[in-house]
């Protein structure tokens, strides 16, 4: 049996209970108390499986009260041709000059063309099993960038006895993005438009899940990140991905490969690290943020400090444009050997005092110990490596992908093969990719007028109160 415990020290239950539970009582995040061990053989096995067999695999290390049977269902259900097209996640060589070349994990042949549907078609399909058994309903609160609302909503939008309350930033997202979430008319779905940055949005959710009354009368869950449910399931991408390149390379089971993940709230690349805990042959991940760098300031001086609104740029690649990494917390909690005490006052301190810092010498034994490496990209940056990926392969990749590349070509290793993960289709960011290479990315036809969509949302004020009176209103009775 896996149980689930907070950051913070709070006893959870089991999966399930972890999947409704989404945030701790105590402000935490939810954890399994140990992670499952992948011995060889049993890697061995899963390197032939499908994307649906081997989620089943994976999300069951996780998962010990779910039946194998009745996981396997659900995986087959979300992890569709319809839903993904063929193979689900994709691989190709990128070529980045004669002597470099990289792979592209290709995590964005979902419904709304991002990463986060990989994740959230699977969750969708959980919640909708868990609340069937215990006849519960749920109101899901949460915060978007750009790509999770729309994922969220597209997962959620036929499930009986859900709701779904998402959070964006006003003026922080592309146009494609907006239409896309704000197009959904299905009664379950609000879409509530907020002053500030994501960072606003996401501190809403987290005030609204420690208000426990109120959590428990509305039953609010959560979807973002923070939901470990969504971290269990971004976790099978890196085995599938490490078994194709494997493939490609005609590589021995165990050689080491690395992996090159954007990221700006650390979900993506903690599942990584995830993966890499449970015994998959990670040499390193290399973490690469925008112009919104805290992450890669705390990997190179130790020092965690969060932005204020106006110190959070907009930029080019906005899904990234976040400088407060929720699922940090529970990188540092197993890095420091899972003290939920010292865990508990680091964030606490980061409350007060906007920073905290690490020791040098922790911090060196942290980078080697997890094999995280960081860097940076500007706008300069993802513009050339747009054209570049583009004239040296004829592909074309979006600004947060590119990001990625950039960085992994500033630490580029010939040793082991490096797979960049995609986060989203260059559709989604037009006016990015028009500025680097001189046209529009085509569109499926399902997509060519989605801009002209009548929208549908509310713009509330940036406060608890604004947004608990909304819930109140609106909510799913329980």
């Amino acid at each position: 049996m896996i149980n689930y415990i907070s950051t913070r020290g709070a006893k959870v239950g089991e999966f399930s209970d972890a999947l409704l539970e989404g945030l701790g009582e105590d402000g935490g995040l939810l954890v399994p108390e140990i992670y499952a061990t992948v011995e060889t053989s049993l890697l061995k096995k899963w390197s032939t499986l499908d994307y649906p067999d081997l989620a089943t695999e994976v999300i069951s290390c996780f998962a010990s009260d779910f039946d194998k049977d009745q996981l396997s269902n659900i995986c087959k259900d979300s992890y569709t041709t319809n839903n993904f097209g063929p193979g689900i996640v994709t691989i190709k060589n990128v070529k980045l000059s004669d002597a470099k070349t990289v792979y592209l994990l290709g995590l964005s042949n979902g419904p709304t063309l991002a990463f986060k549907d990989i994740a959230m078609q699977v969750l969708g399909n959980l919640f909708q099993n868990v609340l069937s058994e215990k006849g519960q309903k749920l109101n899901i609160l949460g915060a978007t960038s750009g790509d999770t609302g729309s994922a969220a909503e597209y997962a959620m939008r036929e499930k009986k006895g859900i709701s779904v309350f998402m959070l964006s930033p006003k003026g922080r997202m592309s146009e494609f993005q907006k239409s896309q979430m704000y197009s959904v008319y299905d009664e379950n779905i609000h879409n509530l438009v907020v002053p500030g940055s994501f960072d606003t949005c996401q501190d809403l959710v987290k005030s609204v899940s420690n208000d426990l009354e109120f959590k428990q009368k509305f039953s609010i869950g959560s979807v973002n990140s923070i939901n470990w449910g969504r971290i269990s399931a971004q976790v099978v991408y890196y085995f599938f991905g490490y078994f194709r390149v494997l493939e490609r390379e005609k590589k021995e089971l165990m050689s080491p490969v690395t992996f090159v993940v954007p990221s700006g709230n650390f979900g993506n690349i903690l599942s990584g690290f995830i993966a890499k805990s449970m015994g998959l042959p990670i040499k390193n991940l290399i973490l690469a943020t925008n112009e919104n760098n805290v992450l890669d300031e705390f990997f190179k001086t130790g020092v965690y400090r969060v932005r204020s609104l106006d110190e959070t740029f907009l930029t080019s690649s906005p899904s990234m444009d976040i400088s407060k990494a929720s699922n940090f917390e529970r990188f540092i909690f197993d890095v420091t050997g899972r003290d939920c005490m010292q865990t508990k006052n680091l964030w606490d301190q980061l409350r007060d005092v906007g920073e905290f810092k690490i020791d040098s010498q922790v911090l060196k034994k942290i980078k080697k110990s997890s094999g995280v490496i960081s860097g940076s990209s500007k706008h300069e940056n993802r513009i050339n490596m747009i054209k570049k990926v583009y004239n040296m392969n004829r592909l074309v990749v979006d600004p947060h992908t590119a990001d990625g590349i950039f960085v992994a070509s500033q630490n580029y290793d010939d040793s082991c093969p490096m797979v960049c993960l995609e986060t989203a289709l260059p559709t989604k960011f037009e006016e990015t990719v028009n500025e680097a290479l001189g046209f529009i990315p085509d569109r499926d036809e399902s997509l060519q007028d989605i801009e002209k969509r009548q929208r549908k949302f509310v713009e509330i004020d940036s406060s608890i109160d604004a947004l608990k009176r909304y819930i109140e209103i609106h909510a799913k009775p329980t």
